[in-house]
């Protein structure tokens, strides 16, 4: 039986071809390891859509539900092909979380009690570094776990 500093490893990831490197990772690092893994993508909240609605007769946009329920149904499918190809960890989780991406990658890591979060990141540079901020930048800065990052420049 090896031993592994980390049992709680979660994996924070979204369903683009930048996720592959830090899936690599994650599988090279639980390799051989007894850990319980859980996997957390974050779906932002539906925008508003503008159908009907007209802004001159006082109208309101509305947030289309079948939308919100299809990107969560094919976030869960996405989790549970992942989760099928993580064989060899001892348990598995999955969670699909509607909001702030870092705020929700936060939540789940405490209340999950991971013992380390893994996640990538975009490369972002320069101005649109500047205008859109980073989501594993904030998370290292609130995480309660070690967190390891994994850049990924993926354009």
């Amino acid at each position: 039986m090896g031993y592994s500093k980390f049992q709680r490893i979660l994996l924070a990831l979204d369903d683009s071809p930048c996720s592959d490197k830090v899936i690599e990772y994650a599988r090279s690092i639980l390799e051989g390891q007894e850990a319980t893994l859980a996997l957390v993508t974050v779906i932002p909240p539906t925008s508003p859509a503008s159908y009907g609605a007209d802004p001159l007769l006082g109208q309101q946009p509305i947030i289309v539900a079948e939308v919100a329920e299809i990107q969560q149904e094919a976030a869960q499918e996405y989790l549970d092909r992942l989760a099928a190809d993580f064989t060899s960890v001892k348990e598995i989780f999955t969670f699909t979380r509607v909001g702030n991406i870092r705020e929700e990658i936060l939540t789940v890591a405490h209340e999950w009690a991971a013992d380390l979060l893994i996640l990538g990141t975009n490369g972002k540079t320069g101005f649109e570094h500047f205008i859109s901020g980073s989501v594993s930048e904030s998370v290292i800065r609130k995480a309660q776990c070690p967190v390891l990052v994994i850049p990924s420049k993926c354009d």
